[in-house]
């Protein structure tokens, strides 16, 4: 075991609600470390194509995008939590575009989209790679300071000590005034032990949330997790891909195996996977080649210049896969994608546990218990930002 390292913030998770921490509290002059399970690339942040929700739209506003959310969470999440999120939105673009993420424009202005359970245009993105934009920032701002990070240094212990928390991670021993818990959810192993596919990064497993919750943290709506509703279903290398929703923004639709329209397709998540399910059960899907359940999802119908710009990436997937998705409709089927609920927090992302913090998918209520799509990452940039700055006063406290 390494000797012990002793600074003011510790930050374990590298996805982008980990990496906003450790950049928000280094800049608040923190002393800062960072542990990752895996590589500091590996996680579920860099795979969210669909984008990034804020208030932009001359019909917009906060207060109309809080009502989305709570509307889409059936009335369960956190106000107050809500209520930061939405108001902090436009400001946490800004922030990233000052560290270099560059969203697609129009007109002088930013491209909007209108994804499930929205009123409004309100998406960004950033092609079809938004997630990976945003990482890759966030990862070279760390990168450029002073944040101590070590890898393939997964938490096995967390204890209370004198002086605030003692965590042990792979051979690495870390003192920290506070903690930062950002490791994400637990949605890779449950698909494993549901025998299902999952859009998740294999190191989504849920062990820092056990940690926590040993010690007494509290939680909430652990049991709600969330299906994509459009996991790839064939080609057989593209079963698991997250087909990104804005192809429905963008026109696509869904069909049964007769050709007809059953749900609406910018419905909430939960109700359009539901229906899907609903579909297939009722006798009216299709089955892939390797007899795997399916519905048709029409993507012809997405126009080739909006195809172009805001889903380069999905085209040469499934274009490589030997599928065009403008001129033939694609197999599609949920897939468990995220887990809605996790660790109590308080607005600065601080759980019940004093100076424990958790931000993204492992803290719980921001959603309740339904996430409308481009809210991962902007929860991840918003309550990242909240959670080191807080844990960085914590620490001069």
């Amino acid at each position: 075991m390494a000797a012990p390292v002793s600074v003011d913030v510790f930050v374990i998770g590298s996805g982008a609600s980990g990496l906003a921490a450790a950049v928000s509290a280094h800049r608040a002059g923190a002393s800062v470390a960072l542990a990752a399970k895996g590589s500091v690339q590996s996680c579920n942040s860099a795979k969210a194509q669909g984008g990034i929700q804020a208030a932009f739209g001359v019909d917009d506003s906060p207060d109309q995008h809080a009502e989305d959310v709570w509307k889409s969470s059936h009335e369960t999440a956190d106000r107050r939590l809500v209520e930061v999120l939405t108001g902090e939105a436009p400001g946490a673009i800004h922030w990233l575009e000052e560290l270099g993420v560059q969203f697609t424009r129009e007109n002088g202005g930013y491209r909007l989209a209108k994804c499930g359970g929205a009123s409004r245009k309100r998406l960004l993105q950033v092609g079809d790679r938004t997630g990976q934009a945003i990482t890759a920032a966030l990862r070279e701002a760390v990168g450029g300071s002073t944040v101590k990070t070590f890898t393939k240094s997964p938490l096995s212990s967390l204890e209370a000590s004198a002086n605030g928390w003692r965590a042990i991670c792979g051979e690495h021993v870390i003192d920290a005034d506070a903690v930062v818990l950002a490791a994400g959810g637990r949605c890779y192993r449950e698909a494993e032990e549901r025998g299902e596919l999952s859009t998740n990064h294999p190191g989504a497993t849920g062990e820092v949330t056990q940690i926590a919750l040993d010690l007494g943290a509290e939680s909430r709506d652990l049991d709600a997790l969330q299906y994509h509703p459009n996991g790839g279903a064939w080609p057989a290398n593209m079963q698991g891909y997250s087909i990104p929703e804005t192809t429905r923004a963008y026109g696509a639709t869904l069909l049964n195996a007769e050709g007809e329209e059953f749900t609406d397709p910018l419905g909430p998540r939960d109700e359009v996977s539901q229906a899907i399910f609903d579909e297939v059960a009722a006798g009216r899907g299709v089955e892939t080649p390797d007899g795997r359940p399916a519905v048709y999802l029409d993507t012809t119908r997405i126009p080739e210049a909006d195809a172009d710009v805001s889903l380069p990436y999905m085209l040469r997937r499934y274009r490589a896969a030997g599928v065009d998705p403008l001129k033939e409709p694609i197999l599609t089927y949920p897939v468990l994608h995220y887990q809605n609920g996790g660790l109590v927090i308080d607005e600065h992302g601080e759980t019940t546990l004093a100076g424990v913090f958790a931000c993204g998918e492992i803290a719980g209520g921001t959603h309740g218990r339904n996430r409308m799509m481009g809210n991962s990452l902007l929860e991840c940039t918003v309550f990242g930002r909240r959670a080191g700055a807080a844990a960085a006063e914590r620490a001069r406290a």
